[in-house]
């Protein structure tokens, strides 16, 4: 039978009790208006798995989920109170009242995660009392859509495992060298040309050869409302990115006539850092402001991602254009263009009522007010923004990237970054050594990152995201003193890997991939983690 010592991300605290409360026909389900959202999610998934309809109820419901922060106070805390006679959650808010409603769902047992009721006997809940409350209020993970496009349905799907473990951002990187995904109503090019391209390069090469296979994709704003709407049902806010002045091939193709050198281009097949970044026009920086302005539109995220990284200025330093406007705008240099191009972004964005969050690149010149930076080289960039009172997500590539290697197996498909194992992950944290207490309040907290050069498929994802994923979500979630990863092991073997079994999430084997797994032949690029810090490789093409 179930117990609480199955709950995956661990509570703060539980207390056992005697006794089960038992679902069955007569249960029903009731919430207010704070909890409303997670009641109809709670009940659309149990109806599904256990064929109970738990229809609501205004007088002595036996499930009842209430917001009262008289009660709990803590952002996205909940109280879950099981007796054999009814359950009852208190929450803070809509989000505490939905990762009750998950806890619930993970007490039921394996089945209770299926579309259809499989399950034999009967459905019961063990007595007791969660109190719960996560550690960080950014517990995040990046997905990559522009190298391989993610099909509208696949996406939705992986808003449902962040849900599942109670992580709360998704960070949607939206465009880059190789693909355009967002479509932008006021400039059509941007989708009709530079969402597809002609080929893929295949695994770690250094020449320019591709497959010659055509991809591509993109997100209608129907689609991405839609997307956002039903993240945000789930306590899932969907951060935009927008990679800019670098990574912008795709729009060049589109649109020549933001480049510097005039030159027709093609949306890049292969993976790395292009030399070709935009021009600091009047023009392009207008362009690019009525871009945002659309993105705003489409994404009430209080957050938007402008990338600047890997921001080459190779074609700037030979364009007396940019000569020309770095000394108009009284730069030193051409490199301070880069600097002076985010701000002019942060500024529009400002106007919305917008926060900017940038790559760790952003802080090495005039940083914009406000700005978050997402500290990906190393913890040191954003340490040393913290100390200058700037917020930060860490998400350093040495411990958080999830298309890194999960270990030496040497069947481990298309093998690129550090060795990065499940325990690598679950020992992380996202507090530096070091950093003072008066400043740790910077840390808003941490981000998992699924880089989708070498993941060309939903099922490449699930391999690289899980059960690391699942670590990650207790990093951000538990207290540090509870983490336990010998618990943790157990854990995840004995109840939350069937839990993704019933899923259908084709996740890693803790004993190395399954033959239908790997990939013989597409060669990788392994990485010793001494060469963490240069930030000389591509956070992107590993």
């Amino acid at each position: 039978m179930t117990t609480f010592d199955c709950l995956v991300p661990r509570p703060v605290g539980v207390t056992p009790a005697p006794g089960r409360f038992v679902l069955d026909a007569g249960t029903t389900l009731a919430a207010d208006a704070g909890a409303a959202s997670a009641a109809r999610w709670l009940r659309q998934v149990l109806g599904a798995a256990t064929g109970l309809a738990l229809p609501p109820s205004t007088v002595d419901a036996r499930i009842e989920l209430r917001v009262d922060q008289g009660v709990v106070r803590e952002a996205e805390g909940y109280r879950l109170e099981i007796t054999p006679e009814v359950v009852r959650v208190t929450a803070a808010d809509a989000a505490g009242a939905f990762y009750a409603a998950q806890t619930v769902r993970q007490l039921l047992g394996p089945d209770a995660f299926r579309a259809a009721n499989v399950h034999s006997g009967g459905w019961s809940l063990p007595c007791g009392v969660v109190v719960d409350r996560p550690r960080f209020g950014w517990r995040g993970c990046l997905l990559d859509v522009a190298r391989h496009f993610m099909p509208k349905n696949a996406l939705l799907r992986f808003v449902d495992l962040l849900a599942a473990h109670k992580l709360n951002v998704l960070h949607l990187h939206l465009t880059d060298d190789q693909g355009w995904r967002m479509e932008i109503k006021r400039y059509p090019r941007l989708t009709e040309v530079g969402a597809w391209r002609h080929g893929s390069r295949v695994g770690w090469r250094r020449d320019d050869s591709h497959d010659g296979r055509p991809h591509g994709g993109f997100y209608t704003q129907a689609d991405l409302h839609e997307i956002v709407a039903y993240a945000a049902e789930r306590g899932v806010t969907v951060v935009p990115e927008i990679d800019v002045p670098g990574h912008v091939q795709a729009a060049l193709a589109a649109y020549p006539e933001l480049g510097n050198t005039g030159e027709r281009l093609d949306v890049w097949p292969l993976w790395g850092v292009s030399e070709n970044v935009l021009n600091m026009s009047d023009s392009t920086v207008k362009f690019f402001q009525n871009v945002f302005d659309e993105v705003v539109d489409v994404f009430p995220s209080p957050v938007v991602c402008i990338g600047g990284d890997e921001v080459p200025t190779v074609q700037w330093q030979r364009s007396p254009e940019a000569r020309r406007r770095a000394a108009e705008l009284g730069l030193a240099d051409v490199t301070e263009l880069h600097g002076w191009f985010l701000r002019q972004m942060a500024e529009r964005l400002a106007d919305h009522g917008r926060r900017v969050l940038g790559w760790d690149e952003m802080a090495e010149g005039a940083m914009p007010e406000g700005a978050i930076v997402a500290s990906w080289r190393g913890e040191e960039a954003g340490a040393m923004a913290a100390a200058e009172g700037y917020d930060v997500v860490m998400c350093p590539e040495q411990h958080v990237y999830l298309d890194h290697r999960q270990s030496e197996h040497p069947d481990e498909p298309v093998p690129v970054g550090f060795l990065s194992t499940l325990q690598d992950f679950y020992r992380y944290d996202p507090l530096p050594a070091g950093l003072d207490a008066a400043t740790a309040h910077r840390v808003l907290g941490s981000q998992a990152q699924v880089w989708t050069e070498h993941l060309d498929s939903p099922r490449r994802v699930d391999y690289a995201a899980f059960p690391r994923l699942v670590a990650f979500a207790e990093v951000v979630w538990s207290p540090r003193e509870a983490r336990d990863l010998a618990d943790f092991e157990r854990r995840l073997a004995e109840h939350h890997l069937p839990r993704l079994d019933a899923l259908g999430v084709e996740y890693r084997p803790l004993t190395g991939p399954l033959p239908w797994q790997t990939r013989p032949g597409v060669p990788g690029r392994p990485r010793a983690r001494a060469q963490s810090s240069s930030g000389t490789s591509s956070q992107h093409a590993t």
